[in-house]
């Protein structure tokens, strides 16, 4: 079994300040793909009591920067999407699972399908990253 996506995962979690803010756990990696958890907190609400836009997205994001490593060559986010079909609040614990759709030398896709504890999807990511010459 190859180790080398844990071994850049953990690497990247233990240097990734706002991830650990968040409480970001990881579940599983693997080769262009992971899952994550978090819960979310009363500081993560807005106006409306819900779970800010920006929390589901930056969980997605890190299960993007996540995935998109864990084959070994550092690759950074060059566009990224998200649409929000479910609210969340505080005490829902969120999954993220980042799936791989393709992968070039220098471009890869992934999605990523956020989903609470009743597994209903809270929101879906789509990121385009650019894998740089750079290892790991």
């Amino acid at each position: 079994m190859n180790k080398l996506p844990a071994k850049i995962v953990n690497q990247m979690y233990e240097g990734d300040a706002f991830s650990q803010w968040l409480g970001i756990t990881v579940v599983e990696v693997s080769e262009g793909g992971c899952e994550l958890k978090m819960t979310v907190r009363e500081e993560m609400t807005n106006g409306f009591k819900i779970a800010h836009g920006g929390v589901t997205y930056s969980l997605a994001d890190s299960a993007l920067a996540f995935a998109s490593n864990s084959h070994g060559k550092k690759s950074v986010s060059v566009e990224t999407s998200i649409s929000h079909t479910k609210q969340c609040v505080v005490g829902d614990v969120l999954t993220a699972k980042a799936d791989e759709k393709s992968k070039s030398n220098k471009i890869a896709v992934y999605d990523i399908t956020i989903t609470n504890q009743q597994n209903e999807t809270v929101a879906l990511f789509k990121g385009t990253v650019y894998r740089t010459s750079k290892d790991w």
